[in-house]
């Protein structure tokens, strides 16, 4: 009975998210009913970031943020996004429409023409950012006040789902190929397994807070891959250093020309490259087929300007969005632990020596 129920849930919560899809999608429809709909637009206009947080289940209505800026005098400016919104002007500040700097806060110069302030405005996905952090704190303090209160007793439910994927992710993975190192880089590594996670988790969410595509950002998997940039090298033993500038091949390869130097440095930029781009990537392209399966619904009835063919094709759309949402929700917990496992591997080549994964398995 426990697992219909669970099922049941699930499917519900599905299909809630499928219908916020629905309604972000059908106002772009309507909004655009006038002139015709531009689909690349509108799938755009959804993962970007902007000014304001749509209103559950009412995307023509959005929930201000603050807008901080400097203008081109030097002076400072601070206001709510709703001022500017939709299409307001206010200080002289106003939202471009289009061109180099579209849905960027501009000031608007005497002549007509822009120029871009200095934006330390809280955008959505700036907020986003924040609730994420929230989020992975009050889920690890649930756990620690648990082992305060009851010792070691096992933790059930909600908990328990918790503490099972920690085990997972440190026990089973990150000890075995780091072994003695695993303490001293475990914390930063499943810091950044459980932000991937929620940020990935919440972005399938179209409802607040949910709804920021984080990961499917490159400024943020940029910034993620950075951080496992610098403590790799940062952290590295000489003999990580010796093999990438002085490796263990013929001299001829490696003077007078520093042929396998520059390979190897090439091979360090490609790995946090290879971290950044594998999780943009795979997040950015499953909330996009979300979102184009449901603008089928309104392109087929566009077209066809039939309400028979536009209800058959939201069957078949709905359908396929329920069932990509619940592949997109494993490959969350997947992207997490890749980047988590690909992070570990790197740190761990550059303590190469340093580390007993047997001995330290032991303990």
């Amino acid at each position: 009975m426990k697992k219909i129920i669970a099922v049941v849930i699930a499917a519900a919560v599905l299909a809630l998210i499928v219908l916020g899809y629905i309604n972000t999608a059908s106002h772009s429809a309507h909004h655009g009913s006038e002139a015709k709909l531009d689909p690349k637009k509108e799938i755009f206009s959804h993962l970007c970031d902007n000014y304001g947080w749509e209103v559950p289940f009412d995307h023509g209505t959005r929930m201000p943020l603050p807008i901080i800026v400097q203008g081109e005098d030097g002076a400072w400016h601070c206001f709510s996004s709703a001022r500017l919104m939709p299409e307001g002007e206010y200080e002289g500040f106003t939202i471009a429409p289009d061109g180099d700097y579209a849905g960027k806060v501009v000031q608007l110069r005497p002549d007509g023409s822009q120029y871009r302030p200095v934006d330390l405005s809280i955008t959505k996905n700036a907020a986003a950012l924040l609730i994420s952090a929230l989020v992975v704190i009050l889920l690890v303090m649930a756990l620690k006040r648990h082992y305060k209160r009851n010792g070691m007793k096992a933790p059930r439910k909600a908990t328990g789902l918790l503490e099972l994927i920690f085990e997972f992710v440190y026990t089973d993975t990150i000890v075995p190929i780091m072994g003695r190192e695993a303490k001293k880089y475990g914390p930063y590594l499943m810091t950044a397994f459980f932000f991937i996670l929620t940020m990935n988790l919440l972005g399938l969410i179209v409802i607040f807070p949910g709804g920021a595509n984080l990961t499917g950002n490159l400024a943020v998997t940029g910034v993620l891959a950075l951080a496992t940039f610098l403590i790799t090298n940062l952290t590295g033993t000489r003999h990580y250093w010796k093999e990438i500038l002085w490796p263990e091949v013929p001299t001829a390869l490696k003077c007078p020309v520093p042929m396998m130097q520059l390979i190897e440095f090439i091979g360090m930029l490609t790995k946090p490259l290879a971290l950044m781009v594998r999780l943009f990537a795979n997040m950015l392209g499953g909330h996009m087929v979300v979102i184009v399966l449901i603008l089928l619904i309104f392109i087929f009835t566009n077209s066809f300007g039939s309400a028979a063919v536009g209800g058959g094709t939201a069957v078949v759309s709905v359908l396929l969005a329920l069932f990509m949402l619940a592949l997109d929700t494993l490959v969350s917990f997947i992207q997490a632990y890749v980047f988590t496992l690909l992070s570990t591997i790197f740190i761990s080549m550059a303590h190469e020596g340093k580390h007993e994964p047997a001995e330290a398995k032991n303990e």
